[in-house]
């Protein structure tokens, strides 16, 4: 089951990433609290890259410049980092962002369930929580923290790959940072079409998309 804050949540990861800090101070992987899923003395894995994206809409073009910083705290499913940077590309370009910053945080269900209850008060761990921190009209601004551990375990339980079943969750979130909610059921069958429109389009296929949430 989906779960996912509001708009004007209070902000989290930029203490993790570099988003909303200086960019000038250094990253410091023994400071952050994602370490359950990294072995002894392991570093790690960060990835800041600027896209820039040339997007037609009709006879005209636009460029586009969405920069997403992505972190794997946990490396239970292998994703892409590629794929992740153009669903979240694609999404923004798709409901007519031209600038923006995303966090994308791939954690464990601890890490998760920690958020969950420190943030939005809910006390168990959960498949995805989005946060729309976008203040003004010319940029996009959002994190994601979608979880590899229970990715890979509905994932195991359906019959599908871990990493299809976390990019659901990561297209979920990024739905969310563009406006897009499920608090109706007019809301949540518009949600579900777009899940399955993005899923079709950067997997093939929308079998991961069949289970009741």
């Amino acid at each position: 089951m989906f779960r996912h804050s509001g708009a004007g949540s209070e902000r989290f990861l930029p203490i993790l990433t570099g988003f909303g800090g200086n960019p000038n101070d250094p990253i410091v992987p023994g400071a952050l609290p994602f370490t359950s899923c990294l072995k002894s003395g392991e570093s790690l894995n960060f990835a800041r890259v600027g896209l820039v994206f040339h997007v037609v809409q009709g006879e005209r073009g636009f460029w586009m410049s969405i920069e997403t910083e992505i972190q794997f705290a946990c490396k239970l499913v292998k994703l892409s980092k590629k794929m992740i940077q153009e669903v979240v590309a694609r999404i923004a370009a798709d409901y007519g962002w031209e600038e923006g910053e995303i966090s994308i945080a791939v954690v464990d269900d601890a890490e998760i369930h920690r958020v969950n209850r420190d943030y939005l008060s809910h006390d168990y761990p959960t498949d995805v929580i989005s946060f729309d921190t976008t203040e003004s009209d010319d940029l996009l601004e959002g994190e994601v923290i979608a979880s590899a551990q229970t990715a890979a375990r509905v994932a195991s339980e359906n019959g599908w790959k871990s990493e299809d079943e976390l990019l659901l969750y990561i297209i979920h979130g990024m739905l969310h940072v563009i406006g897009l909610d499920d608090t109706t059921a007019i809301q949540s069958k518009k949600m579900r079409e777009a899940e399955r429109y993005y899923v079709q389009e950067f997997l093939g296929d929308t079998a991961v998309c069949n289970e009741a949430r």
